[in-house]
């Protein structure tokens, strides 16, 4: 299994503004440490060696704490120096890599997938992307996915209210030979210039994965996360 993951942290925040001002979101508080510690913990765990943090706001705050801490694993740095979007802070990221294959992560949501099992899959469909997914009910925060009976991913949905569904969980598997096989501008969005054209075109797989997840992004969900990851 590979074991280099980029963790994309660049965001603004704008949500969570009014209960964490100054900070990045993975810099946002839980208990004694900030959100990021937790996630790097998680990736450790799962056999991360090597993550890559794709960074934007505020990312001294990041370089800073990272320094100043014994971290578990290996972290590299690459920093925005303007916003370059979901899909630029990911290409960005790729030259700080030392091999092809990379698990992609969000900085802000804590999805505890058996990575593992999640590159068996993934090597076993010879999947040039894929992504973990998470079986949800009664949402309307998040866009909905629908898979065939072959595991791959036929249609994204718009954000709408589900009963019950798939939604993307924000971990991604996939190499850098395939991402630099796409010849994308400098600053784009990976769901609109990646996953919805992989969709279309039979590219994508989903492993499912009926595990905790977290996205703090909005108060109310950082507050449930505090609940679960400080214990």
């Amino acid at each position: 299994m590979t074991s280099e993951c980029i963790v994309l942290a660049g965001g603004l925040g704008t949500r969570l503004r009014s209960v964490v001002a100054d900070k990045p979101k993975c810099m946002a508080p839980l208990g004694e440490h900030p959100f990021l510690y937790y996630l790097l913990q998680y990736l450790h765990k799962q056999g991360i060696t090597h993550a890559v943090l794709s960074l934007g706001y505020l990312s001294e705050q990041v370089i800073g704490w990272c320094n100043s801490m014994d971290l578990p694993l290996r972290v590299s740095f690459t920093v925005e120096q303007e916003p370059l979007g979901t899909g630029g802070g990911i290409v960005h990221a790729l030259p700080a890599l030392e091999g092809r294959e990379v698990f992609i992560v969000n900085g802000d949501t804590y999805f505890d997938v058996n990575l593992s099992a999640f590159h068996q899959f993934h090597t076993a469909h010879q999947s040039p992307l894929s992504l973990a997914l998470k079986p949800m009910q009664q949402f309307d925060r998040y866009g909905s996915i629908e898979l065939d009976a072959r595991e791959r991913i036929s249609a994204f949905h718009e954000k709408q209210f589900c009963a019950a569904g798939l939604i993307n969980g924000g971990i991604y598997l996939t190499t850098t030979d395939f991402l630099n096989s796409l010849s994308l501008p400098e600053k784009f969005s990976f769901e609109k210039e990646v996953l919805e054209p992989g969709a279309a075109a039979g590219n994508l797989y989903g492993f499912i994965s009926d595990t905790y997840f977290i996205d703090i992004g909005i108060p109310e969900d950082y507050e449930a996360a505090k609940k679960v990851l400080v214990s």
